[in-house]
């Protein structure tokens, strides 16, 4: 088969050939794992912002910037020593894709020469720090969101918060804030914009979380702050920086408002004992809209883009105020167009090809979101949050979770006739051919756990059939089937806080076997991305002469 082109851009592809230093031929970096990604430009249409939207830009890049370096110094450390460090450009401007020198998408393996195995609490701990050590000293903030852990003087360890140790940057990014708040006319958002300004430099961050889901009609916005525990893989307690820019696109949102009414039901009809579902969706608070997102920054930037977020992640807020679904549709466009529709050509088979669509891809993204509001989030025996009764087994199967209730929520609403659009096959098609655009991540990230779980559970049950050529089919019958029995399963583990059920689980099943790899290294073959790469900014924008 000839190699695929894609008309709108170069494809980056790492070219694995130096080290850290000044010889660029010395890295022994597994050729096998070069990674590619497709610059995207993110743009959208400015009209449909106010000129003083347009006026608070500047500051809100100018805050948005910030997080790059407070993640950069959480999952590595001094940045500009290490850049200056690579000489050749090729690795630098992969370095600073992942954030580090290590390869996001292929386990966090290290792409340099001299270079350690990535922490599994990254820069977060110290390095030389081992669990029973921190677990017996029992600090006051053992468990804390918004701390960096260090050793003093004497070795011993200690919790900072981050508006202490980040305190420079982060006043810096609270004054363009305010300034940007200054500027903004729109009441809700001049608010949020304030209480998050006096969150960064206070680590008290609940007033702004429930001042921004309260937020319902502005069109500009930002997520800015510690949000996610991907990044802090040894116990999943702290948080990592980021931010994003939105633009809603208030007419796609528009038609999303209908699917929140529906989730009680979804919730009381799920395939689980009545144990496991009885706690209830606040759909009343619930919001989902759509975005063109025009900037990404920190923890949410680096190796994989995120295409979706659920937030606040507070569950105490959640169940008083609600969360907000933000899909990011000019993200998930640029990934449909040039990642996924070309998996589909080498690995769907060529009848079930037309089910590939935008619609069922952003549908599907859509409700993983919706979904991590379904469930439980309380276990049933007394054993606390089930965030924090899994501790680091949680994110893995909490993306489980959302990805398989996502489609049964898909398959709930098709069949109800609420989900017009499309056919059942549609978007049980593009979920398969999704996984293995996903998969590509690694499975050694929360997301990519959860992707081997669900495919090798589908494979197990005979959801899906790979011929002779090594091309995939739906069995849509045996797919429903094991949507419902995969439900079951997750569901259960998370109500019963079971991590030792949880970690056996994964080991089994959360690992890719040598069929796909083949099937992934195909991929890799005919140069079809793994993932983007952003040109972004106020000059991108056409925001500066």
């Amino acid at each position: 088969m000839s190699k695929l082109i894609f008309p709108f851009a170069f494809v980056l592809v790492v070219i694995v050939s130096c080290s850290q230093g000044p010889s660029e031929d010395n890295s022994s970096y597994d050729a096998s794992s070069l990674t590619s990604y497709i610059p995207v430009k993110l743009t959208t249409d400015l009209s449909v912002l106010s000129q003083s939207e347009k006026d608070m830009l500047p500051h809100l890049f100018a805050a948005a910037d910030i997080m790059n370096d407070l993640f950069w110094e959480q999952s590595y450390g001094d940045k500009n020593s290490l850049l200056a460090s690579i000489a050749n450009p090729k690795f630098r401007e992969f370095a600073e894709i992942n954030y580090g020198p290590w390869d996001r998408l292929n386990g966090d393996a290290p792409f340099l020469d001299n270079v350690e195995s990535k922490s599994l609490g990254a820069n977060i701990y110290p390095k030389n720090m081992t669990k029973d050590e921190f677990e017996e000293l029992g600090l006051p903030d053992e468990k804390g969101l918004y701390s960096m852990v260090r050793r003093d003087e004497m070795g011993m360890l200690y919790t900072i918060p981050y508006n202490e140790y980040f305190k420079d940057q982060l006043v810096e990014a609270a004054s363009h804030l305010s300034k940007a708040a200054e500027i903004c006319e729109d009441s809700e958002l001049k608010n949020y914009l304030e209480l998050r300004a006096k969150a960064l430099t206070s680590n008290e961050y609940n007033e702004s979380d429930i001042a921004w889901i309260k937020m319902r009609n502005n069109t500009l916005d930002i997520i800015i702050g510690p949000i996610e525990h991907y990044e802090d893989k040894l116990y999943n307690y702290r948080t990592a920086y980021e931010a994003y820019i939105l633009v809603k696109d208030k007419t796609w949102s528009k038609k999303l408002e209908k699917y929140i009414s529906y989730l009680p039901q979804l919730q009381a009809d799920l395939p689980v004992d009545d144990l496991y579902k009885q706690e209830t969706p606040n759909s009343d608070a619930a919001q989902l809209n759509a975005y063109d997102v025009i900037f990404y920054a920190g923890d949410c930037n680096s190796g994989s883009k995120t295409i979706a977020v659920n937030l606040p992640n507070d569950e105490q807020i959640q169940v008083e105020y609600g969360t907000r679904r933000s899909q990011l549709k000019n993200a998930m466009r640029a990934k449909f167009d040039y990642i996924l529709l070309p998996i589909s050509e080498v690995l769907i088979e060529k009848k079930q090809r037309k089910h590939i669509t935008f619609n069922a891809f952003f549908s599907n993204t859509m409700f993983h979101e919706v979904a991590h509001g379904l469930g439980i989030k309380s276990t049933i025996n007394n054993k606390g949050m089930v965030r924090e009764a899994l501790g680091s087994s949680f994110s893995a199967l909490e993306e489980g979770k959302a990805d398989i209730l996502g489609l049964y929520m898909v398959t709930q609403l098709k069949e109800q006739g609420v989900l017009e659009e499309g056919e059942l096959e549609d978007y049980y098609v593009t979920f398969l051919a999704g996984i293995f655009r996903s998969v590509r991540f690694g499975a050694s990230s929360a997301h990519g756990k959860a992707n081997m779980l669900r495919f090798n559970y589908f494979q197990q049950q005979e959801a899906f059939t790979r011929n002779m050529n090594g091309r995939y089919s739906v069995n849509m019958e045996n797919m429903k089937k094991a949507i419902a029995g995969l439900s079951s399963i997750i569901l259960k583990l998370q109500g019963d806080g079971d991590k030792a059920g949880v970690d056996a689980l994964m080991a089994k099943d959360g690992n890719i076997g040598a069929d796909l790899q083949k099937d992934l290294d195909r991929l890799s073959a005919q140069n079809i991305p793994v993932d983007v790469v952003f040109e972004q900014g106020l000059d991108v924008l056409g925001l500066v002469q």
